[in-house]
């Protein structure tokens, strides 16, 4: 894939989903800031959870084959995805509500992918990347739409609440440590490898804040219901 064309990619990219945004505030002008962001958030992880499924090459081996050149589906899956964290970083930089650690993340992951797309490498391992950290995130957002629509301590929010948790630990915690040792061991350049340990280092920091946003959430609605009763 040609340096043109994988520039081109995300600058069309950036423009698109900063248009997706602009036209969800326009459909639904009395909600939040956050709100609008979140659903392009979600549209992105389905977008990022299909193409990365369809750039898989061996789905006996899904990281197969190591250390390889990107394929050019694999290069685009990362453009799209580029364009998106650049869209989203500058987004977060406009709310009010800035997280250290939301902002860290977006770092970490637009310099590796960066990294990927010059060397061309590592894109196998980048497509599971891509698609453990994204599997989890439609409910990560339907749990903030669900408040804002007015079902904040409900069932359904509690539902997507644990989804949300469950999803995310199997795929980061599980799936996540073994992927950052395959990258880590392969012949991946070291940028990549550092972007990979440290990606997986934000990961372990996000599980225990939602293992205690959950004991807190469960908590929470025992003593709610003790008290009704």
């Amino acid at each position: 894939m040609e340096h043109y064309d994988k520039i081109y990619l995300v600058v069309y990219g950036v423009i698109s989903w900063t248009s997706a945004f602009l036209l969800i505030r326009k459909i639904f002008p009395k909600r939040s800031f956050d709100f609008s962001n979140r659903i392009v958030s979600t549209i992105h992880a389905l977008f990022a959870v299909v193409l990365s499924s369809m750039s898989v090459q061996d789905w006996r081996c899904p990281v197969c084959p190591l250390a390889s050149n990107s394929t050019p589906v694999q290069m685009r899956a990362l453009s799209v995805s580029l364009a998106y964290l650049i869209y989203d970083l500058v987004c977060c930089l406009f709310d009010k509500n800035i997280k250290i650690d939301n902002s860290v993340h977006h770092l970490v992951s637009i310099v590796g992918v960066v990294a990927g797309l010059a060397y061309e490498k590592c894109g196998s391992e980048m497509m599971v990347t891509m698609w453990i950290t994204e599997i989890s995130s439609p409910f990560l957002h339907l749990r903030e739409i669900l408040k804002e629509l007015g079902y904040k301590d409900t069932d359904i929010n509690l539902a997507a609440d644990v989804s949300f948790a469950v999803i995310f630990s199997i795929a980061r915690m599980c799936v996540g440590p073994y992927l950052c040792y395959v990258t880590l061991s392969a012949d991946n350049p070291i940028l990549i490898k550092a972007m990979a340990l440290g990606l997986q280092l934000v990961s372990a920091f996000w599980f225990f804040k939602i293992a205690r946003m959950v004991k807190y959430k469960f908590v929470k609605r025992s003593a709610s219901k003790t008290k009704s009763s």
